[in-house]
């Protein structure tokens, strides 16, 4: 079954059990996804329909940050909660050592010499670990590799 038809038997789920929550944050998924879909003219598959979902989750991760700053904590709550359920539709995060084996990986492969080349191992980074581990801390991982970290 592909993600998308994950996501709508999930949204029938939580119709049929009455998560009102669960199913306003399934319909917002859903929403986004075939927005995309028609913005783009294409059919999403597994990868792209995970992308929307990781987009998503950062911008819910962006906006507790601001509701917190702002004292607005019954906000960053309901943003908390829409989080958790974005989350489930995420695959298993790598750990640290995984990810750095990764990296040292991929540095070998591109044959990176400095900090220059961080795009070079960064493109061949991102389709293997999106959505499997924080791209940013990854980034600062192969930076450090780079700079003889």
């Amino acid at each position: 079954m592909s993600l998308k038809d994950q996501v709508t038997e999930d949204m029938k789920a939580a119709m049929r059990a009455k998560e009102s929550f669960k199913l306003a944050t399934i319909r917002l998924l859903i929403a986004e996804i075939k927005r995309k879909e028609v913005d783009e003219r294409i059919e999403l598959n597994d990868a792209q329909v995970l992308a929307v979902v990781e987009k998503m989750i950062k911008q819910r991760k962006d906006s507790i940050t601001q509701f917190e700053a702002g004292g607005r904590q019954d906000l960053a709550d309901n943003e908390k909660a829409e989080l958790q359920v974005l989350a489930a539709y995420m695959p298993a995060g790598l750990s640290d050592e995984e990810v750095a084996a990764e990296v040292k990986a991929a540095v070998a492969a591109s044959g990176a010499a400095g900090p220059q080349d961080m795009g070079k191992v960064m493109g061949i980074l991102k389709p293997k670990l999106a959505g499997r581990a924080d791209m940013t801390a990854v980034s600062a991982m192969v930076k450090k590799a780079l700079s003889g970290g």
